[in-house]
């Protein structure tokens, strides 16, 4: 492996590592508190309709992130491909991370800032429920393939 391939792959894991805990920060810690401010402030401040517009701005911005993570595993593994240094898990978790993300990015996020344009009463709504559950397990996925790919180039970086 040469100094450069070495020096790629390092940054590579680390690209994949912030992609999946600027996700689960968003998921565990960002989301819990934006949803519960009546919790932190005390009395009602913002509508629940009002918390889930702050909580797609940050979803907003952590897609830019996630398209360039896309791209960037686009890159590196159809490199890695390319010269043969493939096995079934890795392309699968390439597979995933590339659907998910793009998934998440152009399909769901587009979708529930549309329903959020069309009003609070279009975000009670049962398509709106489908869609926000449809996007919290399609990040999940994302979320795991990620880990699965980050995993298994360690083990491959490590050999």
């Amino acid at each position: 492996m040469s100094k450069y391939f070495r020096m790629a792959t390092m940054a590579y894991l680390v690209l994949l590592g912030v992609m999946l805990g600027a996700g689960l920060f968003a998921g565990v810690v960002v989301a819990p508190v934006t949803f519960n401010t009546v919790s932190w402030l005390g009395s009602e401040v913002l509508t629940h309709y009002q918390e889930g517009q702050i909580m797609t701005e940050n979803f907003v911005r952590l897609s830019y992130l996630v398209n360039f993570v896309v791209v960037a595993v686009i890159l590196y593994e159809g490199y890695k491909y390319k010269k043969f240094e493939r096995d079934w898990i890795t392309q699968a978790a390439t597979f995933f991370v590339v659907a998910t993300g793009m998934l998440f990015a152009h399909y769901y996020l587009p979708d529930i800032i549309t329903m959020q344009q069309a009003g609070e009463t279009a975000t009670q709504s049962q398509t709106f429920i489908n869609t926000h559950k449809g996007s919290e397990l399609n990040f999940k996925l994302f979320s795991l393939a990620l880990l699965v790919l980050m995993i298994r180039n360690m083990q491959k970086a490590c050999k």
